[in-house]
């Protein structure tokens, strides 16, 4: 056991620009391609890893310190301290029996793969942490392992079904053949569907405003540097910056959405014959079975709708911290919200106005849901030690991803009657969600023969 957890260490240590590629290359080689093409296709993904990576924390380094500082304006002093996901992911690899996910999370993909039950193969094995977490948190309040392991099951069974779910609208935004993204930060979908259906009813909301929509309308205000310089430079007042500081965060904000998709072009040709390898492999050995290869969210963050909607909604999630009665939680290392707009990039297929209303009608969900797992995480956290929380203070996550999930689950491992009707519920919506998505995916499909 041992053994295996140094090994399960030593390859989640490579880092996902290192571990991931490394994964593609032995499926490349599996599925006949050449030594040659499948280490350079390979070496691309972590080339286009690396430089995704780069930009992300250039952007995240330029705008946390605003949207923090932007925090720290309002005078207001709350009881927990956001300590965003590497915190969390602290905590998680510190439960003894986090390294059994990793075989486990293996285990299922292939069985469900080999039966048929998802076309799915995720190798984003880097965020088994997320299942980590969700088995720590589940199997604390319920106070049995064994319930928080059933956690991780489901999860990892919803990620691989979102992940045939998503296939082809991952594959719409990004131009990359067959990718998906089975990240749990997708479930969230769920319960922003209902808005969905219901903003597509209402007139002057069912237009999709997309990047090229508004570089349509507006002209060079819709240009990805354009609105960047502008947003950038509205967050830098806002957050009390000198007009030096101010010019210098909009010209940041502005070279990001413009890499962005600069970089987001290195993922093409790295995937495209890794895809087509895999895709040919499986169509002579499993009778023409289509398979989707599963992979991180950054392959979307060349979409700038994706980071126009996380700034724009900044002030949101701080305005919604200070004015909502029993919230314990100031945004702070958590408050550029990745754990919305991705599931709302998906869903609402790249339309800014449906992305802003569900960054606004999720922003509550989020700071309750982090109020309320605050003293258990604090607990867990003092308890193995790995982070150091000051006295009288709590620790947690503002932007806690798919907190309703992990809520019920954690309610439903007491056997809270509550909690198991309303995690019936939720599983009744997901069965919504995919029906829906997926009658869309084939109508869409359907219409391109059509055209061809």
């Amino acid at each position: 056991m041992d053994v295996l957890k140094e090994i399960v260490n030593y390859v989640l240590n490579l880092g996902a620009a290192v571990f991931v590629p490394l994964i593609m290359l032995i499926v490349g080689l599996i599925a006949r391609m050449k030594f040659k093409e499948a280490f350079s296709a390979a070496l691309t993904l972590g080339i286009a890893f690396t430089g995704m990576t780069l930009v992300i924390n250039f952007m995240t380094g330029a705008i946390s310190p605003a949207a923090q500082a932007l925090s720290e304006r309002t005078g207001i002093t709350l009881n927990a301290v956001d300590g965003g996901w590497p915190g969390m992911a602290a905590i998680s690899w510190a439960w003894p029996y986090a390294f059994l996910l990793f075989p486990l999370q293996i285990a299922i993909n292939i069985v469900m793969l080999i039966f048929n039950w998802t076309k799915t193969l995720n190798v984003d094995m880097w965020n088994v942490w997320s299942k980590i977490f969700t088995a720590v948190m589940v199997s604390y309040i319920s106070g049995s392992i064994a319930m928080g392991f059933i956690a991780a099951i489901i999860q990892i069974v919803l990620e691989l079904k979102s992940g045939d779910l998503w296939g082809p609208r991952v594959q719409e935004l990004t131009g990359i053949p067959g990718v998906t993204v089975p990240h749990h930060i997708t479930l969230l979908a769920n319960i922003m569907h209902p808005f969905e259906v219901l903003m597509n009813k209402i007139p002057g909301l069912n237009k999709k405003v997309d990047a090229d929509y508004l570089k349509e309308k507006i002209g060079i205000f819709g240009e990805n540097e354009v609105m960047g310089a502008i947003i950038g430079l509205l967050l830098g007042f806002a957050a009390g910056y000198s007009v030096s500081k101010s010019l210098t965060l909009a010209v940041q904000a502005a070279a990001a959405l413009v890499l962005f998709p600069m970089v987001s072009k290195l993922f093409a040709p790295a995937l495209s014959p890794l895809s087509e390898a895999v895709s040919e492999f499986m169509r002579n050995k499993f009778k023409d079975k289509e398979v989707y290869i599963g992979l991180d969210w950054p392959i979307l963050a060349g979409r700038s709708e994706l980071w126009v909607a996380v700034i724009i909604t900044i002030p949101v999630l701080l305005v919604c911290s200070i004015i909502l009665p029993g919230n314990e939680v100031l945004p702070f290392a958590g408050i550029i919200n990745l754990s919305f707009v991705v599931a709302a990039l998906l869903l609402a297929n790249a339309n800014i106005i449906h992305m802003l209303i569900m960054g606004i009608i999720t922003a509550p969900l989020f700071l309750y849901a982090a109020t309320f797992f605050a003293p258990y995480i604090t607990k867990l956290a003092r308890s193995v030690g790995t982070v150091d929380i000051p006295k009288g203070m709590m620790l947690s996550w503002s932007t806690f991803e798919s907190p309703d999930f992990r809520f019920l689950l954690s309610f439903a491992g007491k056997f809270n009657v509550w909690g198991i009707i309303g995690l019936i519920i939720w599983l009744v919506m997901f069965y919504w969600l995919y029906k829906d998505i997926d009658k869309k995916n084939k109508l869409n499909q359907t219409e391109g023969r059509k055209i061809s």
